[in-house]
Formats: C-alpha cells, structure tokens, sequence
C-alpha cells in the first residue's frame, strides 16, 4: 500500500511517500480502507520527535492520527462490525499510520461514520472531538449554567468544545482574531475575546473551566478567570504527575513530569483552583455518544481546506505553516 512514512525525526523532510508492506490484521481487529484522514498539530509534535518520551515510535512508521474509511476485513473476535461498514476512529496511539491506503485498528477503537457527514467531514472530527468530549465531560464534568473558556475557539479542538460546551448547558467564551468572530458566535460562543487586542484574563471572571489548546503564558494567565475549585484542562501544557500514573511511566520519567509541571501546578494552587494536563485516549464508545450529537445536528465540522492524498506534505506544511483559517485540514483519497 501507499502510505507517508517518517524516516527519522526532525523536520518536513522526514516524511515521505512510498510503497509500505500492508496492515496485519489481529483477531480482534478491523481492516479499514482509508478514504481520508485529517492533519492535527499532533502529528507535527510526532514528527519532530517532541513527544518521544510520552510515545517512543520507532522509526520508520506511518505518521496519521485520524480517518474515516470502508471496513474490508474483519478479525476472528470481531463482534461490532462487518465487512462493508462506513466508519471513523482515532487509532490508539501505539498504532497510529492514517496517512495511508490501509489501516488495522481494534474494533473497540472504532465507530460508524455519521451518517450526514461525508468521509471528508468524518475525517475531521475523532481526534478533536474526542479532546473535547474527554476535557469537558470526563475531566471538568461541566455541568449546565456553568461558565468555560474556550481557547483558539477556530482551531480544530475549539470549534468542537464550543459546540459541546454549548450543548451541555454552559455559558461559552473563546479567544479568536477579530476576523472570526463571527464564525464562533455561529457556533455558540457567548462572549468573543480578540486575543490580539483584549486581555481575556483582564476581562472574565468567576469561570468554572478553562480548555487550554495554546500552553505558555496563555496557559498561566488562564488561572486568573477561574473561581476557586475551577479548574483548566491543558492539551497544551506540560504533562502531570497524574498523567504519568496514567501512562505508566517509570520513575525517571514521572519524576521528570513532576518537574516539568511544578511552576503550574504551584500557581494553580495559589489560585486556589487545579490543572490538568490532558493526552486524549482512542474510544469507540464515545465516538458513538459524538456521532449521535452529529446526526442530531448539535455538532458540525468545520473544514478548512481538503488536499489529495498525495499532496499529504503540503498539507502538513499548510497546518506547521499557520495558514489554516479555521478547523481542520483533511487529505482525500484519490480514486
């Protein structure tokens, strides 16, 4: 099959198109024909080799971390699915390669595509959506009346939490440039910060949760909107204490979390409020909760740009480049 393969760390110049051995295909595993996957900030971390302490890959593998494709095999133990079936999924971690013709993942990984999107809108969401759903749901149990700042609200984690955020009863804010305001109003924003022009930490107050997708300064000054016992959730900033237990890590490396995380965790507490670093985890199940508020209508995609699948370097590019104005930027496959 054809996939887009790093060949080492390092920079755009890593990745390359060629001809790999396909997918084995496990008892419990479904085969799924790729019909378009989408770029996340994620793989460029990967690909530079920022996150090899969090996921050790071992070069050369298939970069990609979301996709919706046609099941054309099925494994021994498989319960869920046939051959024939329109799915999504963001594979587990340890079995990423989306930039690819062929991919295997576990059934339990894996949902039926929405049945209003196109493989291309599908494509867009596992990732994100399921970011959104862990941050807001699992981690921050927000609850209706609460109040959540959204942060880059028309990136592809934002546009998703707004919508999710709005659905579950908050009162939503977000920071955008002023050029998309509009757009997140349309979503169910609330109140629009213009990041460039306004001091969000200056202007909101008494929050319950804050979703952090910048890290850095953005990431301390979002202590000052919380109330006591709120609590931001950060796909940005540095990992935790709790997320080392959670990846098993040895002592060195929770050691070094500990460290990593110290400045923030400090600052929360002087605030009184908690931080919580997040890496979202792949669930079938909850993209089936996600699909349902799809085909509902209560979620939607929002698409930049789509390239062909052997354009995948220049979409990469695109994304590592800033030029998305909104949402995501998928890669379809060609017929």
């Amino acid at each position: 099959m054809r996939a887009f393969v790093v060949d080492r760390y390092g920079d755009a110049d890593t990745v390359q198109g060629r001809d790999v051995p396909d997918p084995r295909v496990g008892a419990d595993d479904v085969l799924v024909r790729i019909h378009a996957a989408s770029i996340n900030p994620l793989d460029l971390k990967i690909r530079a080799g920022d996150l090899k302490v969090i996921l050790p890959y071992r070069a050369p593998f298939v970069l990609g971390n979301d996709l919706a494709g046609t099941i054309t095999a099925v494994g021994s133990r498989v319960t869920r699915f046939t051959v024939g079936d329109e799915v999504y999924a963001r594979p587990d971690q340890n079995r990423i390669g989306a930039f690819a013709e062929l991919i295997a993942m576990n059934q339990d990984d894996v949902a039926a595509r929405p049945a209003a999107l196109t493989a291309e809108e599908a494509a867009s969401l596992p990732l994100v959506a399921l970011t959104a759903w862990q941050a807001l749901v699992e981690r921050a149990n927000l609850r209706p009346g609460q109040k959540v700042l959204v942060h880059a609200g028309a990136g592809g984690v934002g546009t998703i939490a707004i919508q999710l955020a709005r659905h579950l009863g908050a009162h939503v804010a977000t920071t955008v440039s002023d050029s998309k305001a509009d757009l997140v109003k349309s979503l169910g924003a609330d109140v629009v910060i213009d990041y460039r022009n306004q001091a969000f930490e200056t202007l909101l107050h008494d929050y319950d949760v804050v979703l952090d997708t910048v890290g850095g300064e953005t990431l301390e000054k979002s202590l000052k909107v919380l109330k006591p016992g709120g609590i931001v959730v950060s796909v940005a900033g540095p990992p935790d204490p709790t997320f080392a237990r959670e990846l098993g890590a040895g002592p060195v490396v929770r050691l070094a979390m500990a460290a990593l995380s110290l400045r923030i965790r400090r600052r929360a507490r002087h605030h009184r409020v908690r931080y919580s670093f997040l890496f979202m985890r792949a669930s079938g199940d909850q993209l089936r909760e996600i699909t349902t508020l799809v085909d509902a209508g209560t979620i939607r995609p929002v698409v930049d740009r789509v390239f062909d699948f052997a354009s995948t370097r220049e979409a990469l590019a695109y994304v590592e480049e800033g030029r998305a104005r909104a949402g995501k930027v998928v890669v379809r496959m060609t017929p």
